[in-house]
């Protein structure tokens, strides 16, 4: 491209057009995408007051849904393997903290028989995952 005079000289300008274009699409489609991505076990939290609690290190995610299937990490397993497989995880690392997602309608025995079985494989934080009241 050249510019207009007498001089006739090469404009160096970059459009900057397309690039934008194509940037907007791309954070339109993340935008739309995103939500989709979030994966887990549906399950219906009891309703209370609580505050968070701060670990360093990511907790470990157990899930009981309302059929009394158990989800380490959403990946479906029985009760009988639960502690092993929770002992195995934590072989190495210094934060031992579980945060327990228990559907409202599953029967108090058997979330506590959950949360025995995650002690015995020596978990030292247990944390149980609620929403916050309205």
């Amino acid at each position: 491209m050249q510019t207009g005079g007498a001089g006739k000289r090469f404009m160096s300008d970059i459009n900057v057009t397309p690039l934008v274009d194509v940037m907007l699409v791309l954070l339109i489609i993340f935008m739309v995408t995103a939500p989709m991505m979030m994966q887990g076990v549906d399950v219906n939290l009891p309703k209370t007051t609580t505050r968070q609690i701060k670990t360093p290190d990511e907790p470990l995610i157990l899930t009981v849904n309302r059929k009394k299937e158990i989800f380490l990490e959403n990946r479906r397993m029985v009760l009988e393997e639960l502690e092993p497989k929770v002992r195995k995880i934590f072989e190495h690392r210094r934060e031992k903290a579980v945060m327990l997602r228990a559907d409202r309608s599953v029967p108090y025995g058997f979330v506590v028989k959950v949360m025995a079985r995650v002690k015995r494989a020596g978990v030292d934080r247990l944390g149980l995952v609620t929403e916050p009241l309205d």
